[in-house]
């Protein structure tokens, strides 16, 4: 197991490396690595690993989440209005209902299960997406209308609003039946994981202020503060719903309201942190895959995602019209919206671990959404910004 595990860090790292060295996400070559040293060729990964790939994917998701709340900031909702909260939530409900209508005729899924599959590919991608927006921030493009601002902040909802949804479709799916006690329950999880967030993040940000704390002890109260979050829900789920992967974000950007210092520290350490759980969430991911499988249904899979990512453009479109954005900026935000990958890893074998007929074609799809968007995406947004966006910053260069 100790072997394995340095094969998975080591490999994952250089090939991670090698690949940001051309422009493309590390994280592409790190999922290809898993597949080659997996069982379906090499099979070089330790059983007993392969056995808690699904605490690994949900520590991964824990710290993914803390992440985004972490640099989610209000004023900058705010600031930007309704075109942020609509692209939170209207190109992730339009890609679920496309996915749905496609999975249903083309995979021959169950509506429940399509309902959980097109959960499963409507985030977009943080890992791809966060760092080329924080880039275009500090280098001044799209500045005049918060263009980067705007597609950082609804990119960050958006992948709770898919989790939130992916966890109540996999109760449905698990029932096989429309429960409406369980469809009920959905607004009692998330009411009670705001509150459940708050509380933590008020805490939190107590113990942060009354105390002289490190960056270590943050990241271990914060990081201890998130378990007992999950346990609290898996304890009490047989009574009532609480949504601990919602109260795990809010709980972050209370910290980030109350004690913006410490909460940006803190970003730094669990970046730190997600560098480790990065490569192997998306090496592991890779050696879950069944080559076989894969390649049997990959045509239709891939008609799949393309109707997802349609369906995903029209939501982008609809949700900034009435805005001040050029049609240039508009075209730049559809394509921003268009990767997929560290919430797709998180999810997207979890259907599988659990033993459901329709495991297999979800971690497929959800693999090869990740090999195909999240290079073009990045190597879209890296090309076309110069051409789409404005750079007031060059421009007074020019000027002077």
């Amino acid at each position: 197991m100790i072997l394995s595990m340095g094969i998975i860090l080591l490999g994952g790292f250089l090939i991670g490396c090698l690949l940001n060295k051309i422009k493309i996400p590390g994280l592409v070559g790190m999922l290809i690595f898993g597949l080659i040293i997996g069982p379906s060729l090499l099979n070089l990964i330790d059983q007993s690993i392969l056995n808690i790939s699904a605490e690994l994917r949900q520590i991964a998701l824990v710290i993914i989440l803390t992440r985004s709340g972490l640099n989610l900031d209000f004023k900058s909702l705010k600031k930007i209005g309704r075109p942020a909260i609509l692209m939170c939530f209207i190109p992730a409900t339009l890609e679920i209902i496309g996915v749905t209508l496609a999975s249903v005729y083309l995979l021959n899924l169950s509506i429940f299960e399509s309902l959980l599959l097109g959960s499963v590919l409507a985030a977009v991608s943080p890992a791809v997406v966060s760092p080329r927006m924080i880039e275009l921030i500090e280098k001044g493009y799209g500045e005049e209308h918060n263009v980067p601002k705007l597609i950082l902040a609804g990119s960050s909802v958006d992948d709770i609003y898919v989790v939130v949804l992916f966890y109540s479709f996999l109760g449905l799916v698990q029932n096989n039946v429309l429960d409406v006690k369980g469809i009920w329950m959905i607004p009692v999880s998330i009411l009670l994981g705001i509150i459940l967030g708050i509380g933590v993040g008020f805490f939190l940000s107590f113990i942060f202020k009354k105390f002289k704390t490190n960056l270590i002890t943050n990241v271990i109260l914060t990081l201890s503060m998130s378990f007992l979050c999950i346990g609290l829900e898996n304890g009490v789920k047989q009574w009532v719903s609480i949504s601990s992967l919602l109260s795990i974000m809010v709980s972050s950007m209370i910290l980030l309201f109350r004690t913006e210092d410490k909460a940006k520290e803190l970003s730094k350490g669990y970046n730190t942190l997600w560098k480790v759980f990065e490569i192997l969430l998306f090496v592991l991911v890779g050696a879950s895959i069944d080559l076989t499988f894969a390649l049997k249904n990959g045509l239709m899979a891939f008609v799949v995602l393309l109707i997802g990512l349609g369906f995903r453009s029209l939501g982008v479109f609809l949700s900034l019209l009435c805005t001040k954005l050029t049609w240039k900026e508009r075209g730049f935000t559809i394509l921003s919206y268009i990767p997929k990958a560290t919430v797709q890893a998180s999810i997207g074998g979890i259907a599988l671990s659990l033993g459901l007929s329709c495991g297999a074609i979800i971690l497929t799809v959800s693999v090869l959404s990740i090999l195909i968007t999240a290079p073009v995406g990045a190597i879209l947004i890296d090309t076309l910004k110069t051409k789409l966006l404005d750079n007031p910053l060059k421009l007074e260069e020019n000027q002077r």
